[in-house]
């Protein structure tokens, strides 16, 4: 049990050590904004920085009520047809919902901070998506 715990929290020190390497070399300015990505065993966050200003652009995951509405729906619609509706699919509906609301607010490029996370799985998914609703990385 301790080598399971101890395992889990080196796992942990690592992926904070990568955000921190990719942190001081990400930087988001008024021309590129940043897109950071968290995600969690649940859940997947997703938000647009302006570095320079200190704030939030905009910010959206799956716990958004209207991406939660969504989830819902799509996952009625695998149950009927025999799927399944993975995290990775509620990970591209959170990319679509990012890069809409970035389309409202003027933003057409950022720099894509993965967080530490292994570009693979849910955030490429993300990213992917965000890229098709019209986000230039």
């Amino acid at each position: 049990m301790e080598l399971l715990r101890n395992r889990q929290i080196k796992k942990r020190q690592r992926r904070q050590r990568r955000h921190y390497h990719i942190r001081h070399k990400v930087v988001g300015t008024h021309e590129r904004l940043r897109l950071a990505v968290f995600k969690s065993n649940k859940h997947i966050y997703c938000q647009i920085f302006n570095d320079m200003e200190n704030k939030c652009l905009c910010g959206v995951s799956t716990l958004t009520p209207s991406i939660r509405q969504k989830i819902a729906e799509e996952k009625e619609k695998a149950k009927k047809e025999g799927k399944k509706f993975t995290k990775t699919d509620q990970a591209r509906l959170v990319g679509e919902k990012i890069a809409e609301l970035a389309k409202e607010k003027g933003v057409e490029k950022v720099c894509f901070d993965r967080g530490g996370f292994k570009y693979h799985g849910r955030i490429k998914a993300l990213a992917d998506s965000a890229r098709k609703g019209g986000l230039q990385f």
